[in-house]
């Protein structure tokens, strides 16, 4: 069941998102290379406490970091390490704070140094298939609306859109109701309603959508071990049409 918020629930949500805005903000002029993702983590997780905030994804399920930072081939969920970031690498770093009980959730991808002219075309296609896709977000549309715009961009760049993860509603929990992919048809799929608050976050493939998981049960990499890159925001509905809760 989709659960519609208030405004003032939007508000509190929002709060939550611009504490997860302030670590993009942050993290971007120091994406060079000899940075680690250990690095990005303490930053992030620094500035997420400072806002008195938790973040959210330290325990859920088992899974042990403020963030998820997923370099090259790995779709999502990569985990922090040691590892230095070397000149050519992409890097999505996704997050998600909690502030007095609500939450926020974004993801960006970053480029590291100079970048093959595939990578910044990728990087590139995905943000606007993230603009396209809340462009489509308008109260009366169809989440089909939203999706078939991502998919039919991805896809006419030749790139591939991730099908086994998905965006979802977001609230006091974070996978809400509605969970569904960044593929569809216009005009099909669930109603958009003022009072949704939920995800965009389509993840671009540069061949195959097919995907593995590593053996650490998280760590979800392409298929053919090409290029992937990921935006997300958290938006609501209103009235006047979609409000990007965590633009930077």
């Amino acid at each position: 069941m989709v659960i519609l918020k208030s405004k003032h629930e939007i508000e509190a949500i929002r709060k939550a998102c611009q504490v997860v805005a302030e670590c993009h903000r942050t993290i971007a002029p120091l994406i060079q290379p000899g940075i680690t993702t250990n690095e990005i983590e303490r930053i992030f997780e620094d500035i997420i406490l400072k806002h008195g905030a938790k973040p959210y994804t330290k325990g859920y399920k088992g899974y042990q970091y403020a963030t998820c930072v997923s370099v090259n081939d790995v779709i999502a969920h990569g985990f922090p390490s040691d590892k230095p970031l070397e000149e050519g690498d992409i890097v999505t770093i996704d997050t998600v704070a909690e502030l007095d009980g609500w939450l926020g959730d974004s993801a960006w991808s970053y480029a590291v140094g100079k970048i093959s002219p595939t990578a910044e075309k990728l990087i590139r296609v995905t943000k606007e298939c993230l603009d396209l896709g809340i462009s489509q977000a308008q109260p009366g549309n169809r989440l089909g609306d939203v999706t078939s715009a991502i998919q039919q961009h991805a896809e006419s760049n030749g790139f591939g859109v991730v099908r086994d993860l998905l965006a979802h509603g977001i609230g006091r929990d974070l996978h809400e109701a509605p969970n569904y992919m960044h593929v569809g048809k216009p005009g099909k799929g669930l109603r958009i309603k003022e009072g949704m608050v939920f995800t965009i976050e389509p993840m671009i493939t540069e061949g195959t959508y097919y995907m593995t998981i590593d053996a650490d049960g998280w760590t979800a990499r392409t298929l053919d071990r090409k290029l992937a890159a990921q935006y997300e925001h958290t938006i609501a509905i209103t009235a006047e049409g979609p409000q990007i809760l965590t633009a930077q």
